[in-house]
């Protein structure tokens, strides 16, 4: 028992999505890779800083292919598992598509008890069957240490494609899940958890975006992203594409308990910091408490939905979706471009 709980305390080092490469150093590496021949049928590309890649492939048909994986956030194997699943599968559902077949990927080492490996591959496979797509094989390699996800892929009505970038001036903001799993994972990997954070953070972590996608078809959404590693306003200033600019409501944003009391104990990711420094110069605060920023640039693991909707529709697809059990919340709106990109107020 004490060896297996030895192997435990190794597992988790800190990861989920504040293992990603910062945006600023990937978008370099990016921008100088050939884009070889154009391609009429390739409706979103790496080119985009979309949630997936998306092709045609018929009039009525689109393949979504998206993959990510990363190390554990998390003591529990299974738990971790189910999250890595989750957080792969939300790409297709931010890109309006529907799961169909995911691959495993997996790193890990060959002297670990290979029963931690079971259980990671067990929560990834229940949560694959939860969002009713086929888990039909995948690839494996010896690490030295451990790491897990997906490669998905979904398919889309072309018609029914929600880019990130495609919002419209007037289009309110509908933040899907609550904010802070970064700051609360820090926290508890310290012993500094709030009491029931880690338990919420959790939860949060492993619902699947599905609800979200399949209730938000219904209404006149012109762009959606997942709000991830680069973080709320990361993700935000993705969505406005260099052409658009909004307002955001800073005290409606959802948070999720104990994340304030973490950023108030200065318990930050280094991913959060180079999300600061990244999207930072595209934002102005105006009465924004500190912590309420550092939770705003908080990287996420398996975090929700941002859409843009039509303003007419915008309280009755908050309405659904709570009534789902989501913590949706309207944070903000789209407005014409302005000389300050994203502005985020909070009441005096």
């Amino acid at each position: 028992m004490e060896q297996q709980k030895d192997e435990k305390i190794i597992f988790c080092k800190g990861g989920g999505c504040t293992a990603k490469l910062g945006a600023g150093i990937l978008s370099r590496v990016l921008e100088r890779l050939p884009k070889g021949p154009a391609d009429e049928n390739l409706l979103i590309g790496y080119d985009s800083k979309d949630d997936a890649a998306v092709y045609r492939i018929s009039d009525d048909t689109a393949i979504v292919q998206t993959l990510d994986f990363f190390p554990p956030m998390v003591d529990d194997p299974y738990t971790f598992g189910q999250i890595a699943a989750a957080n792969a599968l939300s790409d297709v559902y931010a890109m309006g598509g529907e799961v169909k077949t995911a691959l495993n990927l997996v790193c890990f080492p060959e002297s670990m008890d290979l029963n931690i490996l079971g259980e990671i591959l067990r929560g990834g496979a229940e949560k694959v069957a939860e969002a009713e797509g086929i888990l039909a094989g995948g690839h494996s390699i010896a690490d030295t240490s451990v790491k897990y996800g997906l490669s998905v892929t979904g398919l889309v009505a072309p018609r029914r494609l929600t880019a990130n970038d495609t919002g419209k001036p007037g289009d309110k903001l509908i933040l899907t899940k609550a904010l802070g799993v970064g700051l609360i994972c820090t926290a508890n990997r310290v012993g500094e958890a709030a009491p029931g954070a880690m338990d919420a953070a959790v939860a949060s972590m492993t619902t699947l975006n599905k609800s979200s996608a399949e209730i938000s078809r219904s209404y006149d959404v012109h762009a959606a992203t997942d709000v991830t590693g680069f973080s709320f306003l990361g993700h935000l200033h993705e969505m406005m594409g260099g052409r658009l600019s909004c307002r955001i409501d800073g005290s409606a944003v959802p948070v999720l308990p104990g994340a304030w009391q973490a950023a108030d104990d200065c318990l930050y990711t280094a991913a959060g910091q180079r999300n600061r420094n990244h999207t930072g110069p595209f934002v102005q605060f105006e009465n924004v408490p500190f912590a309420m920023q550092e939770i705003l640039f908080d990287p996420q693991t398996s975090g929700g939905l941002l859409l843009a909707v039509a303003p007419e529709e915008a309280e009755s697809l908050r309405d659904e979706l709570q009534k789902a059990s989501l913590l949706a919340q309207i944070v903000g709106e789209i407005t014409e471009k302005q000389d300050t990109e994203i502005v985020v107020s909070y009441p005096e």
